[in-house]
């Protein structure tokens, strides 16, 4: 009776070393190269009115938000293969009240977790919503958009001179209109 559980145990140490045997001589998996987005979203809080606004800023661009002046320095998002992941490297400046500026934060924001390295200052509160590719506010003048990718996934790389296809019309149907013939009038009855 004993040995059955014996060779059982012996096959389950086997196969945990075979296991452990893969885990240790095999490559790590190779993970994609995180994705260079153009636009940092972040909200801000200002405590005294209770108001949460959002605000879209360009990558190296600097947006006063209150007393606060936030700029990123790089927005990266993981392509749609990997685990979900927005982080922004930010620096966030305090405009005091005899007109100095003074560097509150430096550091990475994550989406994901606000409250974890996000701006908390007396009376404002800036955060990480996302990263995006596009946004309605007009780019800073100077502002390289041609580094970023330019397609919604984000993961395609474009070759030197590449131009975008131009979208297919859609097809043309003509208009029917419908008449009405009468077999019983002539053309002269009109």
């Amino acid at each position: 009776m004993l040995r059955p559980v014996v060779v059982g145990m012996l096959s389950a140490f086997a196969a945990v070393g075979a296991s452990a045997a893969l885990l240790v001589g095999d490559p790590p998996p190779a993970e994609a190269a995180p994705i260079e987005n153009p636009v940092a979203v972040f909200s801000g809080l200002d405590k005294v009115t209770g108001r949460i606004i959002s605000f879209d800023v360009y990558i190296n661009e600097t947006v006063q938000f209150g007393a606060l002046r936030v700029t990123p320095r790089t927005c990266q998002t993981q392509p749609p293969t990997e685990e979900p992941n927005t982080v922004v490297f930010a620096e966030v400046d305090e405009i005091t009240l005899d007109s100095r500026i003074r560097r509150i934060f430096t550091g990475w924001m994550f989406a994901a977790s606000p409250g974890l390295n996000a701006v908390e200052h007396p009376v404002y509160d800036v955060w990480l919503k996302d990263c995006a590719l596009s946004t309605e506010v007009a780019p800073p003048p100077g502002f390289a958009q041609d580094e970023y990718a330019q397609d919604e996934m984000g993961v395609i790389e474009r070759p030197e001179g590449w131009q975008p296809i131009p979208k297919p019309r859609p097809p043309h149907t003509p208009r029917v209109t419908e008449e009405v013939v009468d077999p019983f009038l002539g053309e002269d009855d009109g």
